[in-house]
């Protein structure tokens, strides 16, 4: 197969992420996985393992975190969701998406697999569980071996596809809050019950600072019960901010370690929070034997880039992207565009998915806002912006709606004058729409 032929077939199974059901059976279960990956040798098997759930930050920790290790001479093998513009940002090895060519091939290799689990009595494969063993082969057909693997959980933990280990080297809880709570539970407690299912016996755990007390709760009951090492982030670390301008911040992290001053390229105090998160994962590996040097850690945290977050696109109208597709993340984008950014009016192109809790983002957004432009976006799963207005016109600003986020961009820059602020948020398809508008990145996505 070819790239294009590649997509065809991947996009042929249930995709939850579209909200492509493709039959009445539930996601592709992890004894299906499993099955599948049985098929193909164990590909998951052979090389150290990070393993990252959360609710917030866990795609910029894990890119963290792999950029560390990479800086320390290990090869590493980084496995991301969802995508900007190509299926193949989501498999990372050495820090460079894969090829179209590499993915292609690689399907190709494990197309029969596929197919046959399909065909078995575990019932339908899913487009994300048939990714989640095309990373494990390709990190084994690395030509010089990868030595870690960073895996990213897609949804929750316990069920996720992801969860096919027996035992890991690290596992990273990140900030916990609500969401998808239709199938992870009501309750921050709930949720954390199922994203604590990926801690595995004997393992590290490595907590990020969370707001709710009882996700810590939850989290040490679970490391208690498999005999895990809990790493509590909030109670070792800190990080004070020492610098910080339009495309990067300086801060002096705070560790048992001691005292380092440390540069990202990434924004926000949130990102601060990730930047720890990291550095107590890298550090716990490396009492626990890993080579890694201070050196790599400085670098690595430097070196560590996820577009989309927080990520400028232009100036005079200053211009800022980021995927805050839930309150918590909204609330953390709001503060971050009042300390990290100077500008007169905020002109806001919103666009979700169906699924996301639009009033919770709007109360940490709208107050912001001199206008709120709603926007659709290419997903089957996006929101009509004309419903958008019913449900957020009252929070202040005047709201109007684009059908498209080309469209909802030009509205937002019209009105914009050169001290203000256009700001894009909302679902990762609006941000990487824009990134096509305005940096002239292609979106691939069929």
């Amino acid at each position: 197969m070819n790239y294009a032929e590649a997509l065809e077939f991947l996009l042929s199974f249930t995709d939850m992420e579209r909200g492509v059901q493709k039959s009445a059976s539930p996601a592709m279960s992890i004894a299906s996985v499993r099955s599948l990956l049985s098929r193909l040798n164990d590909p998951h098997l052979g090389r150290r393992t990070v393993h990252i759930t959360g609710s917030k930050g866990k795609g910029s920790t894990a890119t963290m975190v792999a950029s560390i290790l990479n800086q320390s001479g290990a090869s590493t093998a980084l496995f991301t969701s969802p995508h900007l513009h190509s299926f193949t940002e989501r498999i990372r090895l050495d820090g460079t998406p894969v090829s179209p060519e590499e993915f292609a091939a690689g399907l190709t290799a494990i197309r029969p697999a596929v197919e046959a689990e399909q065909a078995s009595v575990h019932g339908d494969v899913s487009t994300f569980g048939v990714l989640t063993a095309l990373f494990f082969w390709l990190a084994r057909a690395q030509a010089h071996g990868v030595d870690w693997q960073v895996v990213e959980v897609g949804l929750g933990g316990t069920f996720d596809a992801t969860n096919v280990f027996d035992s890991v080297d690290a596992t990273v809880i990140t900030p916990i809050s609500l969401e998808h709570t239709a199938i992870l539970g009501n309750t921050v407690e709930e949720i954390a019950r199922d994203k604590a299912g990926i801690i595995k016996p004997g393992s590290i755990c490595v907590l990020a600072p969370q707001k709710s007390p009882g996700v810590a709760e939850v989290v040490r009951a679970r490391c208690d019960e498999a005999g895990a090492r809990l790493v509590d982030v909030s109670a070792g670390y800190r990080a004070d901010l020492t610098e910080k301008h339009v495309y990067g911040q300086a801060f002096r992290l705070r560790s048992p370690r001691g005292v380092r001053t440390m540069r990202l390229q990434m924004l926000g105090r949130h990102q601060l929070d990730n930047a720890l998160t990291a550095v107590a994962t890298v550090e716990a590996l490396r009492q626990a034997g890993a080579d890694i040097g201070e050196r790599a850690i400085t670098d690595g945290l430097a070196r560590a880039k996820v577009p989309g977050r927080l990520e400028v696109m232009g100036q005079n109208p200053l211009i800022v992207a980021d995927g805050a597709h839930n309150g918590e993340s909204a609330a953390a984008l709001a503060v971050a565009l009042r300390e990290y950014f100077e500008w007169k009016r905020c002109f806001l192109v919103l666009g979700v998915t169906r699924d996301k809790d639009l009033r919770a983002i709007g109360f940490e957004l709208a107050p912001l806002a001199e206008m709120i432009i709603c926007s659709a976006f290419q997903n089957a799963r996006s929101r009509d912006p004309y419903t958008m207005i019913q449900e957020i016109g009252f929070l202040g600003p005047p709201a109007v709606a684009e059908p498209n986020v080309s469209a909802a961009i030009d509205t937002a820059l019209a009105h914009a004058g050169a001290d203000d602020l256009v700001c894009i948020a909302g679902s990762l398809y609006v941000v990487a729409e824009a990134r096509e508008r305005l940096l002239g990145e292609s979106v691939v996505r069929r």
